[in-house]
């Protein structure tokens, strides 16, 4: 399903977006060394509900998972890449974190991730992997608006991480929203440009490159959600909900300066 808001709805949707992101960057800084996984998850589900949102994931059961997933927040360490179980974990110094969040209030679903390295010691590979998958997000975003092909967004975020060297996998990419978390269009991120679903003003679409630092090959975790890199290697995600508009994209997911 293809789902297009209608001018009034993007309100809300601006709304919910707001509070993703705000709640993301809540948690990146009270992610420091010695936080444990499951105290993130906690936090999560606490602002979650003071807002009078739904969380998207506590009861998602898809095919891919061992579901239902029972938490509210991904959290993706160091070679974990997506759908990051939170578990009894206490992060560590220079720990790549990927936090990845989806809600609904009022009926209208955002979903956003971050990266960010905890602690005073980053490695340089890791911050190689978050500024190429921030730039590959950024190059989709300038790229979107209406009548752009669904193709030419995935080549632009191809485009960047391919650059960089890094290996893209196509089995996870972006995807629509709107009243529900996962909806089509399938956004990959890599393809051809002209090709693919025209946008059209009102779609919301989920935008996120994530890559792994020497591989494309995945490999799903013990707990049946969380997949890592296939050679235990680095990874990053990055993600934003984005409005096409009559003259290009909105960022529904954008930090407060």
């Amino acid at each position: 399903m293809i789902e297009i808001l209608k001018p009034t709805e993007l309100p809300l949707a601006r709304e919910t977006g707001a509070l993703v992101a705000g709640i993301l960057q809540t948690l990146k800084a009270r992610s420091t060394v010695g936080t444990n996984l499951l105290d993130i998850d906690r936090q999560a589900q606490a602002m979650i509900a003071e807002a009078g949102a739904l969380s998207c994931y506590v009861d998602y059961a898809p095919s891919f998972g061992r579901g239902p997933f029972g938490h509210y927040i991904c959290t993706s360490v160091n070679d974990a890449v997506l759908h990051g179980l939170p578990f009894d974990y206490e992060l560590a110094d220079g720990d790549l974190l990927s936090l990845d969040l989806a809600v609904s209030l009022g009926g209208i679903v955002a979903d956003s991730a971050i990266s960010f390295v905890v602690g005073e010691s980053p490695q340089p590979e890791s911050l190689a992997l978050i500024d190429a998958t921030e730039r590959a997000l950024k190059a989709a975003i300038a790229a979107a608006g209406p009548g752009v092909h669904i193709g030419d967004l995935s080549h632009a975020i191809g485009k960047v991480l391919n650059a960089a060297g890094y290996e893209v996998n196509t089995e996870f990419g972006g995807h629509g929203v709107g009243s529900t978390m996962h909806q089509d269009p399938h956004v990959s991120n890599i393809g051809r440009p002209g090709r693919g679903y025209r946008l059209r003003p009102g779609l919301l679409l989920a935008l996120e490159p994530w890559v792994m630092a020497d591989t494309a090959k995945l490999v799903t975790d013990a707990d049946g959600w969380t997949l890592r890199s296939a050679t235990g290697c680095r990874t990053s995600h990055s993600e934003h909900t984005i409005a096409i508009t009559d003259d290009g994209a909105e960022i529904m997911t954008l930090p407060k300066a």
